[in-house]
C-alpha cells in the first residue's frame, strides 16, 4: 500500500516540505473519534491526538485535522503518534455550523468542514418521503463551493410511482452533475457507483438519515460493515446507524467515505457559488437589461420574463433568491 493510494499527488509532496527533514510521517486521517484520530502511514495505522499547539494557533474549528485531511505525525511507542501539522486541503465540503447560538444579539457564524480532500460527492437521496428537490439544490450549491465534483443518486425507485418523472426534476437543476436511478439492494446496480472508482480518488457518500447510505457502503464492500436501521413510518426519517465519518480504502482501488446523515444544512461560502448549481438561472441573467438586476421587479428582466413564459418555476426562483439572501447573510455576519 502506497500514499498514492490513499490520494498523496504532487499537491500535497509541495505542501510537505517545510516538514521534510522534520523526522515526521506524512498521514491520512481515516477515521476521527470524540478525542483521537486513527491516520495511514507507510509505517502503519496509527491512533494519533493532536499537538497542543495545533490547538492553540487555530482561529477555529477550520484550522483542525478531520477526516479525509493529510498531517505531519510524529511516531510513538505502542502505535500512537502526535499530529504536529495540517497539510492546506485541496478540496473540503463546508457547512455553516449547526445549533448556532446568538452572540452580542447576532447569530453566531463559524464553518464546519464535513469532508476533505473529496474528488467526488454522491449525494444520495431517497424516493420515498426523503425526495426534496430544494434540499438537493443546496447540496448542489455546497458542492459548487468544496472543489469537488457532484453525482446524483435517486435511491429507493422501488418506493416511488413515477421515479423517471423524479429523476428529470433533478436533471432540470442539476447542472452537469449526473443523476441515476438506484436501487441500493440489487447488487448489479452497485456498477454505476464503481464506474465512478479510481485508485487515488475520494468519493464521499452525503445525504440524510435514511436515504440508504449505508445500505449503499455495505453493498460495494460485500460485507454487513455498518449497521442499517428502520425508517421511520411517521416521518420517513432514518435513525443515525452512522456515527462517525470513516475512509475506507477498496481493493481494487478509490476510497469511499462514509459520513453520518446531515438533517441541517446551513450553506458556506459566497453567491459565485450559484453560478453552477443555479446556471439556468444565471444563463438568463445574463440578457438582463441591467448588468445587477436583482431579478424581481426591474424593467427589462429576462429571468421574470422566462418565469411568465413557462420558462422558469416560480420554484425554482423562490429557491434561488432564498439561497442567494442566505448567502448574503452569511457575508454579513462574517464582517
Amino acid at each position: 500500500m502506497t500514499l498514492e493510494d490513499w490520494g498523496w499527488s504532487p499537491f500535497f509532496t509541495e505542501k510537505m516540505k517545510p516538514w521534510e527533514k522534520s523526522g515526521y510521517l506524512p498521514a491520512k486521517v481515516i477515521r476521527a473519534e470524540k478525542n483521537y484520530f486513527r491516520v495511514w502511514t507507510l509505517q502503519g495505522e496509527l491512533t494519533v491526538r493532536f499537538a497542543g499547539k495545533i490547538r492553540h494557533k487555530a482561529d477555529s474549528r477550520v484550522d483542525l485535522p478531520v477526516v479525509g485531511d493529510w498531517v505531519m505525525v510524529e511516531p510513538q511507542t505502542g502505535q500512537r503518534g502526535i499530529i504536529h501539522a495540517l497539510l492546506e486541503r485541496k478540496s473540503s465540503f463546508s457547512r455553516n455550523l449547526p445549533g448556532r447560538r446568538k452572540t452580542k444579539g447576532q447569530e453566531r457564524v463559524e464553518q464546519q468542514v464535513i469532508a476533505a480532500n473529496v474528488d467526488l460527492i454522491f449525494i444520495v437521496s431517497g424516493l420515498d418521503r426523503d425526495f426534496n428537490i430544494r434540499r438537493i439544490e443546496r447540496y448542489l450549491t455546497l458542492v459548487s463551493s468544496s472543489g469537488a465534483d457532484a453525482v446524483v443518486l435517486l435511491n429507493k425507485t422501488d418506493l416511488c410511482e413515477n421515479p423517471e418523472n423524479c429523476k428529470a426534476r433533478v436533471e432540470a437543476i442539476s447542472g452537469n452533475a449526473p443523476v441515476h436511478l438506484f436501487m441500493a439492494r440489487e447488487a448489479e446496480q452497485l456498477d454505476i457507483l464503481f464506474n465512478y472508482m479510481q485508485p487515488g480518488k475520494t468519493i464521499a457518500l452525503l445525504g440524510s438519515s435514511g436515504v440508504g447510505k449505508s445500505t449503499i457502503l455495505n453493498g460495494m464492500l460485500g460485507e454487513e460493515r455498518q449497521k442499517i436501521g428502520a425508517v421511520s413510518q411517521a416521518d420517513g426519517k432514518g435513525r443515525h446507524t452512522t456515527t462517525h465519518r470513516e475512509l475506507i480504502l477498496f481493493p481494487d482501488g478509490g476510497i469511499l467515505m462514509d459520513n453520518p446523515g446531515m438533517r441541517e444544512l446551513h450553506l458556506w461560502g459566497d453567491t459565485d457559488d450559484l453560478t453552477e448549481s443555479f446556471s439556468d438561472i444565471e444563463t438568463l441573467a445574463a440578457d438582463c437589461k441591467f448588468t445587477d438586476c436583482r431579478h424581481k421587479t426591474e424593467p427589462g428582466c429576462a429571468v421574470t420574463k422566462a418565469l411568465e413564459t413557462g420558462n422558469l418555476s416560480s420554484e425554482r426562483l423562490v429557491s434561488y433568491h432564498k439561497l442567494k439572501d442566505e448567502l448574503l447573510n452569511l457575508k454579513q455576519q462574517k464582517k
